[in-house]
Order: C-alpha cells, then sequence, then structure tokens
C-alpha cells in the first residue's frame, strides 16, 4: 500500500473508533442522563403512554388517569378533591413536569423504576403494557378533611399533624391551594399562569406546611421550657422562678413586656406557660445562653432540612446572638422562624416521652399487582427531653388547655389534650396582623398519644384585637385531633 492510502486507511480507522467511542459514550455513560433530560420529549411521552400508578390515602386512590382524545399523550393525571391533597401529591404535568411526591417516586408511579425491571420485562414478554406502581401514604383522611375545612375562610395558613410514636405524617394542609388537575395537561397555559405568585400574591403553590417559615410566638415556650429542665436551670413545673417584673434585657434599659396583667412576677414554669409569660421565657433564655438555647433547639430539628421525602425548609434559631436577643428568640421572635410541621415535631417529641420521631408520609411503595416493594420503618431522630422532663411538660401543656389560653382545644371522653397558643408579631415593629398559633397533642385514657397538631393561621380579614391563637388556631386542632381519634375507634 502506498503511502496516501496507507494515510487515508489510517484517517478512516480513527474516524470509525471514534465513532465506536461516542456511540459507546451515549449508550452507556450518557444514557440515563439523556433518558431523562426534561428536554427530551420521549420522557414525556413515555410518562403518559400508559396510566401512572396511585398515590393511596386510606387504601383509596387520590389519583387517576384518563384518556385523552388527541396528541402525543395518550393518558392525563387526574386528582380527586385535588385542593386538599395537594401539599402532598404536588402535580404531575404534561407540560411543566412533577412535583411533591408526584416527582420524588415518579419512577414508581410511571413503572420506569429499576425496582420494577424484573416485573416489566415479564410485561414485555407477554406483551402487557407497562403499568406504574402506587405510593401508599401515611396520612389520614378524616384528619386532612378536619384540617383543610378549618382552614377555608382563615385567608391563610397550614395545619401538620404527626403520629408521635411514629413519625407518621397523619395530615399536611395549605391553605389557599389550587387543584393539579387544572394543569395536568398539554394546553393549560392560562391556568398554570393564574396560579404563579406574580399573578396571584395569596401564592396558591405555595406549601405552607413545609416550605413557609413563620415567627412560632408564644408555641416556642415549649421548647424553651424544655431547654430550662434539660439544663438543670429549674427541676419542676411547679419551683418558683428568678423572674423580676418588670424585667430589663440585658444591655438595654427596655423592659421585656408580658400582655395584660397576668402573674409573671417570679412564676413558676406551669403558671409562666399557662398565661405565656414572656418576662419568665425570655430570661431563661438569657440565664441559658445562646449556645445551650441553640442545642436545644437543634434536638428538636431546628436549623436542619425535613426530607419526609418532600423537602421542608429548615426552621431556624440563630447562633451567635447577645443575651438581649437570645431572651427575643426564646419567646419566638427576632429571628427565631419555624415551618407548622417542625412545630408539630415539637409537640410530638414531648407526647412521646422525649423522643423526636423522624417525620415521613410514604408508608410503603407498591408493585402494579399491589406487592410491596418498600416499606418504611419509623426511625428515632433524637431525644430532646429525658422522660422525666418530657412528663413535666406535658403536665404543664396539660395546665395551658385545661385552665389557659388553650381551653377552646378541649375534647371530652377521656381525652386529654395538651398544647400551647401562640400569637407571633408580624411586620415591620408590628405593623401588620399577627400569625395565630396552636401546637398540641391529644392523650388516651390508655396513656398512649395518637396525635400532635400544629396550627398557623394567617387571617388578614379578622379584627386584629381578636387575633390569637387559642381563638383561630386552637378550634383547628381541636377538629383535627378528633378525627384522628374517631378514625383509631
Amino acid at each position: 500500500m502506498n503511502k496516501p492510502l496507507r494515510r487515508i486507511a489510517i484517517f478512516c480507522g480513527l474516524l470509525v473508533l471514534t465513532l465506536l467511542i461516542r456511540d459507546n459514550w451515549l449508550q452507556y455513560v450518557q444514557a440515563d442522563e439523556l433518558r431523562t433530560d426534561t428536554a427530551n420529549r420521549r420522557v414525556a411521552i413515555e410518562r403518559y403512554a400508559t396510566p401512572r400508578g396511585d398515590i393511596i390515602v386510606d387504601g383509596k386512590e387520590i389519583t387517576g388517569s384518563k384518556e385523552v382524545s388527541s396528541g402525543d399523550f395518550e393518558y392525563v393525571r387526574t386528582y380527586k378533591d385535588g385542593a386538599m391533597w395537594a401539599p402532598i401529591t404536588g402535580y404531575a404535568s404534561q407540560a411543566y413536569g412533577t412535583s411533591q411526591l408526584e416527582n420524588l417516586e415518579d419512577g414508581i408511579l410511571s413503572g420506569t423504576d429499576d425496582q420494577l425491571f424484573f416485573r416489566n420485562t415479564l410485561d414485555m414478554i407477554t406483551g402487557k403494557k407497562k403499568q406504574g406502581g402506587n405510593v401508599v401514604t401515611t396520612l389520614n383522611s378524616a384528619a386532612q378533611k378536619a384540617a383543610y375545612d378549618g382552614l377555608k375562610g382563615r385567608g391563610k395558613g397550614a395545619v401538620a399533624a404527626i403520629d408521635p410514636s411514629t413519625g407518621a405524617i397523619l395530615a399536611l394542609a395549605s391553605y389557599p391551594s389550587y387543584d393539579p388537575s387544572t394543569i395536568a395537561g398539554s394546553n393549560d397555559g392560562d391556568a398554570w399562569n393564574k396560579l404563579q405568585k406574580k399573578n396571584d400574591p395569596n401564592d396558591p403553590m405555595l406549601n405552607r406546611a413545609l416550605r413557609e417559615t413563620y415567627p412560632p410566638g408564644s408555641t416556642y415556650k415549649v421548647v424553651t421550657a424544655a431547654a430550662a429542665l434539660e439544663n438543670g436551670l429549674y427541676d419542676s413545673a411547679d419551683e418558683r422562678t428568678d423572674s423580676p417584673l418588670p424585667w430589663i434585657m440585658p444591655g438595654t434599659t427596655t423592659p421585656l413586656k408580658n400582655e395584660g396583667n397576668i402573674p409573671c412576677k417570679n412564676a413558676t414554669l406551669r403558671v409562666a406557660l399557662q398565661y405565656s409569660c414572656n418576662s419568665v421565657f425570655g430570661k431563661i433564655g438569657a440565664d441559658l445562653g445562646n449556645d445551650k438555647m441553640l442545642a436545644e433547639a437543634e434536638k428538636f430539628g431546628f436549623n436542619s432540612e425535613q426530607f419526609t421525602p418532600v423537602r421542608a425548609n429548615a426552621s431556624v434559631f440563630s447562633d451567635d446572638m447577645n443575651e438581649s436577643q437570645t431572651a427575643l428568640s426564646s419567646i419566638g421572635q427576632f429571628n427565631t422562624a419555624a415551618t407548622p410541621l417542625q412545630m408539630a415535631m415539637v409537640a410530638s417529641a414531648v407526647a412521646n416521652g422525649g423522643e423526636l420521631m423522624k417525620p415521613y408520609m410514604v408508608d410503603e411503595l407498591e408493585a402494579p399487582n399491589l406487592e410491596p416493594i418498600e416499606k418504611t420503618e419509623p426511625e428515632a431522630m433524637s431525644r430532646p427531653l429525658s422522660a422525666k422532663n418530657a412528663q413535666i411538660l406535658q403536665s404543664m401543656m396539660e395546665t395551658v388547655v385545661k385552665d389557659g389560653t388553650g381551653k377552646n382545644a378541649q375534647i371530652g371522653g377521656g381525652v386529654t389534650v395538651g398544647g400551647k397558643t401562640g400569637t407571633a408579631q408580624h411586620g415591620v415593629d408590628n405593623s401588620e396582623k399577627p400569625y395565630a398559633w396552636f401546637l398540641s397533642y391529644a392523650k388516651l385514657a390508655d396513656g398512649s398519644s395518637p396525635v400532635a397538631v400544629a396550627v398557623v393561621v394567617e387571617d388578614d380579614s379578622a379584627v386584629r384585637d381578636d387575633i390569637s391563637g387559642g381563638g383561630l388556631a386552637a378550634p383547628i386542632a381541636k377538629s383535627v385531633m378528633e378525627a384522628v381519634i374517631n378514625s383509631k375507634q
């Protein structure tokens, strides 16, 4: 072979080698990336070529699929009581992708997850269409309805309810909400645009139970009381505290004021929680200092994102604060901010003897034939309180409901309720209407606690003086607790 032909042959060989390398790179290295790329329309076409699996609550589907008569997609997603369940399901849209459980469990629901490989292979052999699996949740439909109905007409707000013994999420409601069915198709641009915050300041697509952090106000005093007990500052609910009145915040000439004429001077922890004494709990925070208060907050889950598996924003308790800032943070103001899920976790840990269980909302993943693929096992997350101190704090919270600001949460029939109200300042110099909070748990006659709840209400239509955790939020918490208790009977 002469020299020019040899060069051409070598060049052609290099071209073939390059093509083989590129082909193998695409098939084996980039295959998954290309297959799941949102710009690859085949992905969406495949996702909606068969009915999606369903999201299950109490053994019943809250989602569905229906055939469409035109376009590239054979099926479109449907929802039952879509607005009520949107904080759990999210949406599955032919145009806008997926969110929440629809996104995180898309592989199971669409039937493309590797855990379904064997079944999909069998279906391919038999000629059967690929099917999606199901996502079985921990949600309680009666509790979810009570939460959502309670929030209606209250402006904006959210509810989170947890089973203290397992961490299973029983309700997760956000209001206002939206119906995912309205944006499930490929030509729902007008509906999508209406839901965006720039067009609707109420932001109905915001999951307030997981993604909004609010100043928790006086509900945070439960965490401060736990810190006082755990650090040995006080040993019982009925020991008088060192709480002068007025109490001047360190480094200032400003007293930390209480609401109204209430018995806060040297009050016991029980009385201080019953009447919600700012001076007592602010001084506790200053006495313990930022480091100890921060450590206790983080044992309850503050400063960490939670994955349920849907991500919840991290609640905030700041570090590097001076004594006065720590005092204000210890009564749920200054920089302190919490999601409703976080405050439900606080109540849950107290109710569960001081042990905090990791919150979760997916109980089980199922194959299309309903065989279990994966089961969630309850998992302990931390221990913010000893069992002894948890009992002390329970007795204090139960006094709040029996004789204090939380009377609207009382439940008869041998059910004991522990709770804490909160009215959190909002806006510069408290210029906006405050947020109404309530956190609670219910305890049955046998001592078990089936549910802990946190409620926050942003009621812009309410008269300012009528806004209180006991007045607006406690009745909602009561109805959610009753729904859970009744569903177990």
